[in-house]
């Protein structure tokens, strides 16, 4: 049953929230601020690839500051969807590889060599592999999640829309920095700092690194075999800015991340076959390899004011990455279904563009872009390679021959290039001082191959029994043309007032889950989502609140989507033709007082597939996957100290998701129950700003939910889940200086 406010019953509530924010700020003062000092913080974001307050962007963004994320102990990108509304994740590849879905756009294969339609991008640059992400969420001025296609100025992969990751950058004629220490239950040991560095009157530089090293939560069972679920993981960045004269600017950044936990655990059931005796946070793994992860980056962004009006941006990037996993699959000492994972990425990316800055009605933004990656993945299915066939002696090639795949190593392995070239413009007009006409388009020519690809049956005893796929090559080549057009209207009172049609675009896919046949090796077709969205943004009561809110419409076209034949277990890669998703987001902030600050978010969503059959099954009226019907977040700031012995502050943050599936066939019994997530921190803060401490705690109630869940009971008796954190809690204490 669908939650009742998603039966499209909303839709009158949103239009009419729309026009209540825009009239209520007919009764707002036009004050730069409030008349006692009392206001809501200007927020300045870059989602347009200009420097905006948030209040005046015509789309819908969540912009969080650096500061709040490290008070609020938001160290890992998965985190954030406790903080943004209609934000959801998969988490299939472990931490810091979140597969992301947004407004219920998603990705519905867990492949390494595929890109999430939600984008991440590290300081305009896009990271589209799994491989390239690391770690990254420490130093940062702000994160910025766009809602909606962003096929225009960001291009490709962002149909559902993109999370960007903005570091702090140097400070000319600056020596400063910053230390935390911190320490929590599972023996959790936190070190973060940042370095500024003035060199000379035209440079500086910014050294910024973190390392985090925990026990595994997921309490393992079998004697002598280590906890899963740990954390050891440190990243490190450097950061050069150099201004040589008036107009010119290059910003240098050089980083790398290295992770090494015991890897993730995998929850099996049904409890009474897979699971017995077990609690649910413990496990019986006989797999407990490390999970490894190193990346590098480097990228130099350059800015050269050729007049007082004109600006042209080149960001330059290479990045390179390594992901290792070795997942005990079926969650039991036994050995039933294991597989290692290797996934190696390197890409060059080049984004050059001309910025207007016209005191006139026109400015515009014209772009190119080029974008070359090179991937590399190998996965082997271990099919119960303790299960003898034969009676002889060991597990051999010839058990394999007899049960295939039982007692099979299946391998496979594929290189894959992808090179996308775009050109792209963004504009504006002012029809008028209050109404501004705005449209972009952006072509884009993609090109793909995936060579090398092969599959072998090896016996358990590594000897190889037979070629499956012969090494075989695919490709393509496809043009797209993505737009936008739309209006925005400002209000007197400076409330904005904005509409806009857009079209995104996630190119083709490779599938990565070839191992049978030849059959198998399949391309996805390009996914589109035209997007209808109205919006409003306002701040009133003499700006201590600000309210935005957004409502849309999708027609979301050929997901791409891995399919089973259900007659010979074979898996392509194909597509589900057609699914409409409609809701809308409220963002509220609320300074109450000086020392009292409310927030909130909350999102709906109604998804439905309008046409597809996947694994044999008609799918067609099915909820997509990662979209439930509600998600809420809210948090209270309240300063009860504030003198000579220092500020002290406490917080408190809910976040709430409806139920939800994790697959579109929606199956009752992997579906997850709505659940809600309680964290808190007390803050406090020495006079003079140098000494600062907290007490923390995440997940308070010790809530235990599914991060996802795959169905494997027909093949191999069992449902794969990954668990949510439980409950964590510890103390930092930092110093500026």
């Amino acid at each position: 049953m669908h939650h009742p406010i998603a039966k499209g019953r909303w839709a009158k509530g949103f239009l009419a929230l729309l026009l209540a924010s825009a009239a209520s700020g007919a009764y707002a003062q036009t004050a730069d601020a409030s008349a006692d000092g009392v206001a809501v913080e200007e927020v300045i974001v870059t989602a347009a690839k200009r420097a905006q307050n948030l209040q005046d962007v015509p789309i819908s963004v969540s912009a969080i500051t650096g500061d709040a994320l490290a008070k609020g102990r938001v160290t890992q990108v998965d985190e954030l969807v406790t903080r943004v509304p209609n934000l959801q994740l998969s988490s299939t590849v472990g931490d810091n590889a979140p597969i992301f879905a947004l407004r219920g756009v998603s990705m519905s294969d867990y492949s390494l060599n595929q890109s999430s339609p939600v984008a991440t991008y590290y300081d305009e640059v896009y990271k589209g592999n799994f491989a390239l992400l690391g770690v990254s969420m420490f130093d940062l001025e702000r994160v910025e999640v766009l809602r909606g296609p962003q096929g225009t100025l960001y291009g490709k992969n962002t149909t559902g829309g993109a999370v960007n990751l903005i570091t702090r950058a140097p400070k000319l004629g600056q020596t400063n920095g910053n230390l935390t220490a911190g320490y929590g239950n599972y023996d959790r040991i936190d070190l973060s700092g940042a370095v500024n560095v003035p060199l000379g009157e035209k440079a500086a530089l910014r050294i910024a690194g973190v390392y985090a090293n925990a026990d595994g939560w997921f309490e393992n069972v079998l004697p002598g075999k280590p906890d899963m679920q740990s954390v050891s993981e440190y990243g490190l960045r450097a950061t050069l800015l150099f201004e040589p004269s008036d107009g010119v600017q290059f910003i240098l950044r050089g980083s790398t991340s290295y992770q090494n936990p015991r890897n993730y655990g995998i929850f099996a059931q049904p409890e009474a076959v897979n699971r017995p005796g077990l609690g649910k946070r413990e496990i019986a793994a006989n797999v407990t390899d490390r999970r490894e992860a190193r990346t590098y980056s480097l990228s130099l962004t350059g800015n050269f004011d050729v007049s007082d009006t004109l600006t042209v941006t080149s960001i330059t990037s290479w990045d390179k990455g390594r992901l290792s996993i070795y997942e005990d699959t079926d969650g039991q000492a036994s050995e039933l279904l294991e597989i290692p994972y290797l996934d190696r990425a390197e890409q060059f990316a080049q984004d050059l563009r001309l910025t207007s800055d016209f005191d006139s009605p026109f400015n515009f933004i014209l772009g190119a872009y080029y974008n070359r990656e090179e991937v590399f993945n190998q996965a082997t299915l271990e099919i119960g390679k303790d299960i003898d066939s034969d009676g002889a002696p060991g597990v051999t090639e010839a058990d394999c021959a007899i049960g295939f795949p039982v007692g099979c190593l299946l391998d496979n392995s594929f290189d894959q290039v992808k090179e996308s070239f775009a050109a792209y413009s963004d504009v504006s007009f002012d029809l008028t001082e209050a109404l501004t006409l705005r449209g972009g388009l952006r072509y884009t020519h993609d090109k793909g191959r995936q060579k090398n690809a092969r599959a072998d049956a090896f016996g358990a005893n590594g000897v190889l029994l037979a070629n499956l796929i012969p090494p075989s090559s695919l490709g393509y080549e496809t043009d797209n043309l993505s737009g936008k057009i739309g209006l925005d209207y400002t209000l007197q009172n400076g409330a904005l007032l904005y509409g806009n049609y857009s079209r995104g675009y996630r190119g083709r896919s490779f599938n990565a889950q070839a191992f049978f046949d030849p059959s198998e090796l399949s391309i996805a077709k390009a996914e589109t989502v035209d997007a209808f969205e109205v919006g409003a943004k306002s701040q009133f009561a003499d700006r201590r609140v600000t309210l935005n809110l957004a409502a849309f419409y999708y027609r979301y076209e050929n997901q791409q989507f891995l399919n089973v034949d259900p007659a010979t277990a074979a898996q392509t890669l194909g597509n589900i033709p057609r699914s409409r998703i409609m809701g809308g987001e409220v963002e509220l902030t609320a300074r109450a007082t000086e020392r009292l600050t409310f927030r909130g978010g909350l999102g709906v969503l109604d998804t439905k597939i309008e046409k597809g059959i996947v694994s044999g099954v008609d799918v067609s009226g099915n909820e997509l996957a990662n979209a439930p019907a509600v998600t809420l977040s809210t948090g209270v700031e309240a300063t009860v100290m504030d003198g000579d012995k220092g500020k002290l502050s406490l917080h408190g943050d809910l976040s709430y998701s409806s139920s939800q599936f994790f697959e579109v066939l929606n199956i009752s019994r992997l579906k997850q129950d709505g659940y809600a997530l309680v964290s808190a921190h007390i803050d406090w803060e020495s006079p003079d700003g140098r000494w600062n401490a907290s007490v923390w705690g995440k997940n308070l109630t010790d809530e235990f939910y599914f991060a996802s869940r795959i169905d494997l009971l027909t093949g191999f008796g069992l449902d794969y889940n990954h668990v949510g954190a439980p409950r964590t809690y510890g103390v930092t204490v930092g110093v500026n200086f």
